[in-house]
């Protein structure tokens, strides 16, 4: 979008247009040739239905979401696990400002910087429509007020932007904008405290590596990955591991380190078939957490146990009928045409070779579950719910 667009779009009269057409169909409110600027009309409406979930407050405000500001912006879910909290916080990353949102609740003051003018303007006006009063929005970059500030805060805060201006995702935390490893010496005069939102691909060991005596966070909403935070200047070492609206569990970056099951599968006693949360997996401590009560080969396969553990921890868990070696030609007689729901861990076979060779089709009518362990392939049969 460009400036005169947004100059447009924070019109009361556009809002109103927004409103009025926010439950049509996007394409029919674009061709719609009654309505004024029907095409960014179209896009509001687009992206404030996309936002019903994600962004709920922004949603039921009626805000601006200028469409790439959508994309790459945390949903309002993600925003609300990040549960520091004091007087004041510098945000060096504004965006869309859904982390700002959550701040604003749980500090005094926040200053957010972003660097885009056009942008800062939107989340000036969605700030005041969302009643939000103690944040202010400087259109700098953080370099700029870095370099110049004499301000000190409880928190920093940043989300570096992990693409290039070419489109290309940056892997190295250095690459990113701003270049927070870079910064940091100058961040630790103006906070004790520095907290960084990556990508959920960052691995946990180096961020314990540039970042010693640090809170790293893993957090997992629905089953998938979505963010790696970092807390610097903690008195010790940390791993927690959030699977949202489930909790949270803590570790030390030692567990990260331990070893997998040696015995082999006990069948006999493999009554229920435990796949560990997401967070769990991507904190490499599925290991320690279920090798108390469970046997388990690998941070990311199955764990399997003869009793259900007493311990709440984040994962899935299903009634195991039997366990096999996988045998296609077995398979092939009993489920020929059958619906199968096919689950796999840890194993080079995909779910389309297996239903190729056993005549199995998509379904629900049975689950499965099938891994490697010691080189063989096996099948676990999951009793019905």
């Amino acid at each position: 979008m460009i400036s005169s667009d947004i100059e447009i779009m924070l019109c009361e009269e556009f809002r109103y247009s927004v409103q009025s057409n926010i439950e049509r169909d996007p394409v029919a409110v674009a061709m719609d040739k009654h309505l004024a600027h029907a095409s960014l009309v179209a896009t509001q409406v687009k992206y404030l239905q996309r936002a019903r979930h994600k962004l709920p407050r922004l949603y039921e405000a009626g805000c601006v979401i200028p469409p790439r500001a959508f994309e790459q912006s945390s949903s309002e879910e993600s925003a609300d696990i990040k549960a520091i909290s004091g007087s004041t916080l510098l945000d060096l990353t504004c965006g869309l400002g859904i982390d700002v949102m959550n701040f604003a609740r749980r500090f005094e003051r926040v200053v957010a910087l972003e660097r885009d003018a056009d942008l800062a303007q939107v989340v000036r006006y969605n700030f005041k429509l969302l009643g939000i009063d103690n944040v202010e929005v400087i259109t700098t970059s953080a370099e700029e007020y870095v370099a110049t500030t004499k301000e000190h805060f409880d928190w920093v805060f940043a989300d570096p932007d992990r693409r290039s201006a070419e489109g290309r995702k940056m892997v190295l935390l250095e690459d990113c904008s701003p270049n927070v490893i870079s910064l940091m010496p100058r961040l630790r005069d103006i906070s004790e405290r520095v907290g960084l939102k990556l990508s959920p691909l960052f691995d946990a060991d180096e961020a314990f590596r540039l970042f010693p005596y640090s809170e790293v966070e893993v957090v997992s909403i629905g089953g998938e990955c979505k963010e790696l935070n970092i807390y610097t200047g903690a008195e010790r070492n940390v791993l927690r591991c959030v699977a949202a609206g489930v909790g949270s569990w803590e570790f030390e970056p030692k567990d990260m380190r331990a070893l997998p099951t040696a015995e082999p599968l006990d069948t006999e006693r493999a009554k229920y078939l435990i796949i560990p949360d997401v967070s769990l997996q991507k904190g490499r401590v599925a290991i320690a957490a279920f090798k108390p009560f469970a046997q388990i080969w690998s941070n990311n396969g199955y764990a399997f146990a003869e009793e259900l553990p007493k311990e709440v921890l984040p994962a899935k868990v299903y009634a195991i009928e039997r366990i096999e070696r996988y045998n296609p030609k077995q398979l092939k007689r009993e489920f020929k045409g059958v619906g199968v729901d096919i689950l796999k861990r840890d194993t080079p076979l995909s779910v389309d070779a297996v239903r190729r060779a056993t005549g199995m089709r998509a379904g629900s009518e049975r689950m499965m579950a099938i891994t490697s362990i010691a080189s063989e392939s096996w099948i676990m049969h999951i009793k019905s719910c």
